[in-house]
């Protein structure tokens, strides 16, 4: 028999968050390695401002702990420290809901990383306003949940949607250029969990058509930011960003397609560090270890 190898166990994540103090990494360390766990990855961080302290840790359990073995003892020192913690099985992928209207290339994107296993999600389900994109989700394989909005329909479509996240055990929503606005009630319910893509660093172009605006006034920078969604509208806290340059001579046009570009890339990468418990919440800010 061949003799195993460290990190060849059951592999487990855990996230904290707490007031910073002397002894917390000793003692998570000191915690894992009385259960068997060898640390495979582990990233900190001091914010200095808040008086807050960081943690993700991946391990290999090597003595076979289970996982509410290893959660039960880890509550002892989670009280002891005011932690806000989890410990997730890292081979169990994320339960997610893609939400989209009539602007495909983020689902598409999302769609082609979850075909290809790129992206650590089970995409339970494609829920939208409309019903272009039925067909990429029959192809897909997911199911397909059309919830018309109104103003009059507001609050019945959003109870649909809530229903569907719990009857599918989801724990992620992913808004994929979904043109709706969330209410503050389902926004604060689902608070952490639904994530939203939309064109940033033009901040003073809202409404319709935004890069046509933004390139009647000659801009320079296009950009697209990936945040979870709160009451306040697009102000939720920032897990990605990215910029790319344009010129004199870029048109309307090639302005649309490079933002969708850079909106698929950022909504992805985003998607991802949750999925792998890479995003910490720290106040209206996060803490993200790439």
């Amino acid at each position: 028999m061949a003799e195993a190898l460290p990190g060849d166990g059951a592999r487990y994540i855990l996230t904290l968050g707490c007031p910073d103090e002397r002894g917390i990494v000793a003692a998570v360390a000191g915690y894992l390695a009385s259960q068997d766990c060898n640390i495979l990855e582990s990233a900190q961080y001091d914010d200095l401002e808040s008086g807050r302290f960081f943690m993700r840790v991946v391990v290999a359990s090597e003595g076979g702990v289970d996982l509410p073995t290893l959660r039960g003892g880890f509550a002892a020192i989670a009280r002891r420290y005011g932690m806000d913690w989890r410990i997730d099985d890292a081979a169990e992928k994320v339960r997610t809901i893609l939400m989209v209207s009539r602007f495909g290339h983020c689902l598409n994107d999302l769609l082609f990383r979850h075909a290809t296993d790129s992206l650590p999600l089970d995409i339970v389900a494609i829920v939208s306003n409309h019903r272009d994109f039925e067909g990429v989700a029959a192809t897909a394989g997911i199911p397909f949940h059309h919830i018309p909005v109104t103003r009059e329909t507001k609050a019945e479509a959003e109870a649909a949607l809530m229903a569907l996240y719990e009857a599918e055990e989801a724990e992620l929503v992913v808004l994929a250029r979904y043109m709706q606005v969330l209410s503050d009630e389902l926004s604060t319910r689902l608070a952490g969990r639904i994530i939203n893509i939309h064109h940033s660093f033009l901040p003073s172009f809202k409404g319709a058509k935004p890069y046509h605006q933004a390139h009647a006034r000659g801009v320079k920078l296009i950009g697209a930011t990936a945040h979870y969604v709160t009451a306040d509208l697009d102000e939720g806290p920032i897990i990605e960003q990215e910029v790319t340059r344009i010129s004199h001579a870029t048109t309307a046009e090639q302005m649309v397609a490079a933002g969708r570009d850079i909106e698929s890339i950022v909504l992805a990468r985003a998607v991802s560090w949750h999925a792998e418990r890479r995003v910490l919440l720290n106040g209206m800010r996060t803490v993200v270890f790439r």
